[in-house]
């Protein structure tokens, strides 16, 4: 089509320029000398000087080892300073940079590596026998195995690469890169959880990036003064992109490492290293003001206290204003498309329960829901805080509307620009949106999704269970907690056998296991054979109280 004005230049500017890297560049530039990390831990930080040139000997090793345009590098780690190495190093020889869930169990990783054919692995040394296991039974064989962050001195696994013998001797100068890059270029893939033990993988690509990171520099705002400190894991969509490394680094603001979450080690930092915003999921928030209420630390440095992964509910937001700061926001998306709509400081305590408007570049509607239809995105729902549909978004800076090699999801997913959430919701006049449950049944605890049918695939492997029906309770620290009600096979079986195959399934990570069992005579199912979700989540509760559902 033909403008009113030459627009080449500014198209291949724009299209090749407008990338995450190159905003990271500026700041090497202009805030050289500040701190971008800092380690508790270990002692250590990093300037933005220091953090470019470890990040380019890490992507020098990587072009030396044979990694290039498009290539997939994987990383497994918790949050440590060669996660943030990672995060940078791989896009600039034009690598994807795979952010695995480190919390995955041996299979469930084995079926990842399977996916997305990582050309090399680079993983933190708490979790060395995840990774060796996996690769067990991985019929994919990255060429390098490279083991980092090893504090804990674990011995480092036959034919596997310390992190800092891969780097030794790698110039600290920026690679030349041949192929110029684009904004549509993909240069991140995060995992989100499916419906069956292979997470899907989520394509991001680099304008997503430059946009995410201005959604958070304008949402809180942030600036390259503020300091962050992330409660969360930073594979998480919420863990890099609010607040964590992809908008800290954009700002040319700093990170505070936290490997582990520790409520008064948190708040000890707030004071030590002058943290003004924090991040974290509600259950993160509740074990702060739990260690807040009991030593009363100095927090007088903290802006605000960003939350993702559940809305809170009035009562909390109020302790929580109270106990920690008046600044309180919560927000809500999903991996695919980061946060969609926002409630700011202003917004609460009485908003509190909703997940709030829109966010300013995003559009949240509310559409009619009927199992085995799908609406159009027009064909909303009335605007009276009581008639429920599913929840879709238009997010069109933030996502690739796409999986990675997952095209049936993809279709069933995203539509005529919009993701369908599953998630069941009524909104307002304002268009304030409130999340009534989920349409798919899925569970989340700590912030992290589980489909009850992966779980219920894991249990029927134990030679004594016929067939198992997953929901969850309430949980006050992790928001909510698995319930399995099973079936036996063989009529010995008990609660303690039940929990020990779970403990055991390389199928089933930690946050996955049910924490509660019961053992009946016959599972609830439709007249087509089907299993009754939403009848035994209603009796969930009343079992519990009761001592049906018993501990593991």
């Amino acid at each position: 089509m033909k403008r009113t004005y030459n627009d080449t230049m500014f198209i291949d500017t724009f299209e090749h320029e407008y990338t995450w890297l190159n905003g990271f560049m500026r700041n090497v530039s202009r805030f050289s000398s500040d701190r971008a990390i800092l380690d508790p831990e270990t002692k250590r930080s990093w300037t933005y000087k220091n953090l470019n040139e470890e990040a380019n000997k890490l992507a020098n090793a990587l072009k030396k080892s044979g990694v290039s345009k498009n290539d997939i590098v994987m990383s497994a780690m918790r949050n440590s300073p060669e996660f943030v190495f990672s995060y940078i190093g791989p896009r600039k020889i034009g690598a994807i940079l795979l952010a695995a869930n480190f919390n995955l169990a041996s299979g469930e990783m084995a079926l990842l590596i399977n996916h997305n054919k990582p050309k090399i692995i680079l993983y933190t040394a708490n979790i060395a026998e995840i990774i060796v296991d996996a690769m067990k039974i991985c019929a994919w064989k990255p060429e390098k195995l490279i083991m980092a962050d090893n504090i804990e001195g674990v011995p480092l696994p036959e034919g596997h690469i310390a992190y800092d013998d891969f780097i030794r001797n790698q110039s600290a100068e920026n690679p030349v890169q041949k192929i110029r890059p684009h904004i549509y270029d993909e240069v991140l893939r995060l995992c989100t959880s499916g419906t069956t033990a292979l997470p899907k993988s989520v394509p991001i690509n680099d304008i997503n990036e430059v946009l995410s990171a201005h959604d958070v520099i304008m949402h809180y705002p942030m600036s390259h003064s503020d300091v962050t400190l992330n409660m969360t894991p930073w594979f998480h969509r919420g863990g890099c992109h609010s607040g964590g490394v992809g908008p800290t680094f954009y700002a040319g603001a700093s990170v505070i490492i936290m490997r582990r979450f520790m409520p008064h080690a948190a708040l000890k930092y707030v004071s030590e290293y002058g943290i003004t915003f924090m991040m974290g999921a509600p259950a993160n928030l509740e074990m702060l003001a739990r260690a807040q209420e009991k030593e009363n630390y100095d927090i007088s440095n903290l802006h605000g206290i960003v939350t993702m992964g559940a809305p809170l509910t009035k009562t909390d937001c109020i302790r929580f204003m109270k106990v920690l700061t008046p600044n309180i926001f919560n927000g809500y998306g999903t991996t695919e498309t980061f946060w969609n709509s926002f409630l700011r400081p202003c917004d609460l305590p009485e908003g509190a329960g909703s997940v709030g408007r829109s966010c300013t570049d995003d559009d949240v509607r509310i559409i009619k829901i009927k199992e085995g239809k799908r609406y159009e995105p027009d064909e909303l729902v009335p605007k009276d805080s009581t008639t429920q549909g599913e929840i879709i978004i238009r997010s069109p800076g933030k996502t690739t509307y796409s999986y990675f090699k997952d095209d049936k999801t993809e279709k069933a997913k995203f539509y005529k620009g919009w993701m369908y959430t599953g998630d069941a919701g009524t909104w307002n006049e304002n268009g304030v949106v409130t999340v009534c449950g989920r349409k798919d049944d899925m569970i989340v605890v700590s912030g992290e999704n589980i489909y009850p049918t992966q779980i219920e695939e894991a249990i029927n492997e134990f030679s004594k269970v016929k067939d198992s029906i997953v929901t969850h309770v309430h949980d006050d620290i992790r928001g909510q907690a698995v319930v399995a009600y099973v079936e036996a096979q063989d009529k010995s079986l008990t609660i303690r056998e039940l929990a020990d195959f779970c403990s055991k399934s390389p199928m089933l990570s930690k946050y996955k296991r049910p924490r509660y069992f019961a053992i009946i005579d016959k599972l609830p199912r439709t007249v087509t054979g089907k299993k009754r979700h939403s009848e035994v989540l209603k009796r969930a509760e009343d079992d519990l109280k009761s001592g049906l559902l018993k501990k593991d």
